[in-house]
């Protein structure tokens, strides 16, 4: 069960990267979409807990790290198999 759905500006915000790595890690099957028709744009959300988080300044919230590239969902999976 996904936890906490954002948006993908949300999503690129959080991970400290741009939107179009989101779209590409989630082509890349590194995360889930969940599909929501209410979002008129990019109808499309991500489970926060896929998203590897940056690391920000705690004052300023100036990216100091963006999060890392994040595994092939199911891949430790197929690896241990």
């Amino acid at each position: 069960m996904p936890g906490l759905l954002i948006p993908i500006d949300l999503a690129a915000h959080v991970a400290g990267h741009p939107a179009a790595t989101i779209r590409r890690w989630a082509c890349e099957g590194r995360l889930t979409r969940h599909p929501d028709s209410a979002r008129r744009k990019n109808g499309v959300l991500y489970d926060i807990d896929e998203i590897p988080e940056a690391e920000r300044d705690k004052d300023t919230l100036k990216l100091i790290r963006p999060g890392a590239t994040p595994p092939v969902i199911g891949a430790v999976s197929q690896l241990a198999a």
